[in-house]
């Protein structure tokens, strides 16, 4: 455990229990967890928030290394995938929307396409670089 004051990323004790039934639990039959899952999120909220490098987090924080392997891990099994499910669900809930958006709007400005035709022009671009000697 940490001895210094708390970062400003660390998670509250309210947003750490809406969290905590969704971070995979320690596998049992193995070897008992040296770090607390909430000091390694902790630590994960850390890096994305200042956008450290790795090696670089706090010391008071578990090792880089074992906060990155949990990162890798929880992105590969989909458990961020699944606590930013659960989040919108949650959010959409308090603003009185349905759980899952039902439309997407898409204007011009979210669509860029060129006048010309996309990839024709590209290819004519491309011949011209060509021609001059440039690739």
């Amino acid at each position: 455990m940490r001895k210094q004051e708390p970062y400003s990323t660390d998670l509250t004790d309210n947003q750490w229990d809406i969290l905590q039934p969704l971070i995979p639990a320690v596998k049992s039959g193995g070897r008992p967890a040296d770090y607390e899952r909430r000091e390694i999120v902790n630590a994960i909220l850390y890096v994305l928030r200042t956008g450290c490098q790795w090696r670089l987090l706090p010391h008071d924080f578990p090792p880089w290394k074992i906060v990155y392997a949990y990162f890798r891990t929880w992105r590969l099994d989909g458990t961020w995938q699944r606590i930013h499910d659960h989040l919108r669900r949650k959010v959409r809930r308090a603003a009185g929307y349905h759980p899952e958006a039902s439309a997407a709007i898409l204007d011009s400005q979210s669509v860029k396409t060129t006048e010309k035709g996309g990839r024709a022009a590209s290819m004519r671009a491309s011949k011209l670089r060509a021609e001059k000697g440039i690739f």
